[in-house]
């Protein structure tokens, strides 16, 4: 019988967030894969934990990957564990997932902190729908592309940044979507946790005189309903009444709906469009 395959979300922060099921979990299996063992070392000194630790990390996710599911099917047990939350968020322990369900390995999660819905939660800003990015690409011409799906997504936005990168990155999220609120969260239930609700262009000024320090989690509002109906009736008004109906005929509409539709689409009454259409016939 193959060993499990156990998902342990650690603290992101305050060492009391950790839950005497992962605790326990991370005693009694026969390896911990921590994505950096130096850190994961403290909590474990912290915790009492004595359980012998092997890296996995983004530099040898796949061929550490093989060696872990090749344990787990000789019956080990082992525990994932990334620097601080739920590993597999934005980690390397997607891939080790993966290759242990193609290998009929089982994997549960022991739930806990988890830095973006920790943010998520703090916002202000909608939580019914959500979205979340992570980092955004490092190479030039995928993060342009990113950037631009953000542009029309209307859900709420998640996103991860270093310090380093903060300005740099509000500015190209201002370029590509224009004013939004967003909220910054920096340093999540430690002990200067900082909470700011603001706009991009608020966030930006900021920043002129304030050097970003810790790590980021960014919460930005999506495009709203009301914008993108102004875009739609913005494209609507750039065509004629004749072409618009056509775009819905040649679709399939039939007369009624489509004149039924530009209507709706234009924000005029039905019979509006029918006189105009009936004017023209003349």
């Amino acid at each position: 019988m193959p060993g499990t395959l156990y998902l342990c979300a650690t603290p992101i922060g305050n060492l009391q967030d950790m839950t005497p099921r992962v605790a326990d979990t991370l005693r009694t299996v026969d390896l911990i894969a921590a994505e950096d063992t130096r850190n994961s070392m403290k909590l474990m000194t912290h915790f009492g934990i004595h359980t012998p630790m092997t890296s996995y990390h983004e530099y040898n996710k796949v061929e550490k990957a093989r060696q872990l599911v090749g344990q787990l099917l000789s019956g080990q047990n082992i525990a994932l564990v990334t620097d601080a939350g739920t590993p597999a968020i934005s980690d390397p322990g997607e891939v080790l997932v993966r290759m242990c369900y193609e290998s009929n390995v089982p994997v549960t999660s022991l739930p806990g902190p988890a830095a973006c819905i920790t943010a998520l939660t703090l916002s202000g800003l909608p939580t019914r729908r959500f979205c979340f990015e992570g980092f955004l690409p490092a190479e030039k011409k995928e993060r342009r592309e990113v950037l631009e799906e953000l542009t029309v997504e209307s859900r709420t936005i998640i996103l991860y940044e270093s310090p380093h990168h903060l300005t740099k990155t509000l500015e190209e999220l201002y370029g590509a979507l224009g004013e939004r609120k967003i909220t910054l969260c920096r340093e999540l239930t430690k002990k200067f946790e900082t909470i700011m609700p603001t706009t991009l262009t608020g966030a930006l000024e900021y920043y002129k005189s304030g050097e970003p320090r810790g790590e980021y989690v960014l919460v930005l509002e999506g495009r709203s309903r009301e914008e993108k109906r102004r875009e739609e009736i913005a494209s609507w008004e750039a065509m004629s009444i004749e072409e618009h109906m056509a775009f819905y005929e040649q679709d399939g509409m039939d007369s009624k709906s489509a004149m039924k539709q530009v209507a709706k689409d234009r924000g005029v009454g039905k019979r509006e469009i029918y006189a105009y259409l009936h004017a023209t016939d003349r």
